[in-house]
């Protein structure tokens, strides 16, 4: 049977000289294999064909038949790791927390919290906002907001 371990092992041997790292596993029925992978720079496709034929390369299909799919994680998925947040300080995120929502620009991301500096009410009466610390797990989900 593949397991997560296994998957999980592979992946990390696979990955450890280089700025990527897993982000998801999951094993669906029928030996649906899902990796996606994130990168401290950028994911390119080279990325995930590299672990997609060390990953094929130790397992047996003769024993067992599988489908493996790698991918990065997309633009607009939800931040995860708090290396993903200090990937992206300097952007600005839209944070979702437990009773809140918020705008805002991530300015520090450590391992335990991170620093948003809200947007600026549109009414110049209205006071300049205050940088705000939030714990990891506080946020329900953040998300890069993409301006193009």
């Amino acid at each position: 049977m593949i397991t997560e371990s296994v998957i999980r092992n592979l992946a990390d041997e696979c990955l450890l000289e280089s700025t990527s790292y897993l982000l998801d596993l999951k094993i669906k029925a029928g030996n649906v294999i899902q990796v996606t992978i994130d990168s401290d720079t950028l994911v390119g496709i080279n990325d995930c064909v590299k672990l997609s034929r060390y990953i094929e390369s130790h397992l047996d299909r003769e024993t067992e038949d599988f489908e493996l799919q790698v991918s990065s994680a997309g633009i607009d998925a939800p931040l995860r790791l708090p290396r993903q947040y200090r990937k992206n300080v300097g952007r600005e995120l839209a944070v979702e927390l437990e009773d809140d929502k918020l705008t805002g620009v991530l300015t520090e991301a450590t391992d335990e919290y991170i620093i948003i500096l809200p947007a600026a009410g549109k009414s110049k009466k209205l006071p300049i906002p205050e940088p705000r610390t939030i714990k990891y797990t506080e946020i329900k989900k953040a998300k890069i907001i993409i301006k193009f």
